[in-house]
């Protein structure tokens, strides 16, 4: 399906990993690019996005970033709940489109959400489908990038990754494919409407995840099995009680019963998603001591 861009996009989370490259797709379809971030000076994005300054936890930042806009890419990890319908009504005042980047914790047959996770994100779908405005929810699972938190300064620091469930098998997304799928929501119609569930293409285990890093990077590391409280102990350094309580519980059960892919990146975009080989090739440097 052809592009047909529509008038101005901003897209929030300029500067992250999915932000990023949502914005780089973008620059390449003819649509007018809105970046917003806390620090322009710094985003280091395309000559041809307007890069703006505002930050999502105060809106009263966002009225000079929203003027003229048609469609917004959210990216919202602050999850200040009280925030949220005050958000939405200022997107529905210059919107007409919203693409959320949600969550695949959403359990979408449960009538309460047991996932902290999965609740936040289903409040924000929830708030969104209330604006009346168009919108797609793009539900990724694993993202590839985690392992540039959870590996990678190990890995700088020596050959060894000590992390639990090694066995536990799930299909890594590179960021660039739920920006592509982003970009085509945000520039083709078709898409309202729809949840998306991303993932890869290949089911991996953890010890094979690092393995294929390893041949990135020419290095051989070794996996080293930790017992879920010691994991807890380490991962409280980048990341809060609830989020460890879920993942160790999630890969608990991945070690039975992986996670199995789906076929949305192709599906939405006519490509297949990048393996996991070539998000670690595209991530090399991130692993190595000499970066």
């Amino acid at each position: 399906m052809a592009y047909s861009a529509p008038n101005s996009i901003l897209v929030t989370g300029a500067t992250g990993n999915v932000g990023r490259n949502v914005v780089s797709l973008l620059s390449g379809t003819g649509a007018r690019v809105r970046a917003l971030t806390r620090n322009p000076q710094t985003a280091d994005l395309p000559d041809s996005a307007e890069v703006v300054s505002g930050d999502l936890s105060d809106p009263s930042t966002l009225e000079g970033p929203l003027k003229g806009i048609d469609s917004v890419f959210l990216m919202w990890r602050g999850f200040a709940a009280p925030l949220i319908p005050a958000m939405m009504a200022l997107l529905a005042k210059h919107a007409r489109r919203i693409v959320f980047l949600s969550s695949a914790a959403i359990q979408d047959e449960l009538p309460v959400q047991t996932n902290p996770i999965g609740k936040i994100h289903l409040e924000i779908e929830e708030e969104i489908k209330k604006t009346g405005l168009g919108w797609t929810f793009l539900r990724p699972g694993a993202f590839a990038a985690n392992a540039l938190t959870w590996w990678a300064p190990q890995l700088r620091a020596g050959d060894t990754v000590r992390w639990p469930y090694g066995a536990a098998a799930w299909a890594p997304i590179h960021e660039r494919d739920i920006a592509a799928v982003a970009a085509r929501a945000l520039t083709e119609d078709g898409h309202g409407g729809k949840k998306y569930f991303l993932t890869g293409g290949e089911l991996l285990t953890q010890v094979e995840q690092l393995k294929t890093i390893g041949e990135a990077i020419g290095r051989t590391p070794r996996y080293e099995e930790l017992t879920p409280d010691a994991a807890r102990q380490q991962m409280r350094a980048f990341l809060p009680p609830f989020v460890i309580d879920r993942l160790l519980d999630l890969w608990a059960g991945m070690v039975e019963k992986p996670a199995p892919p789906t076929r949305t990146v192709e599906e939405v975009t006519g490509a297949p998603p990048a393996t996991f080989r070539q998000w670690a090739l595209d991530h090399a440097r991130n692993f190595r001591r000499d970066r």
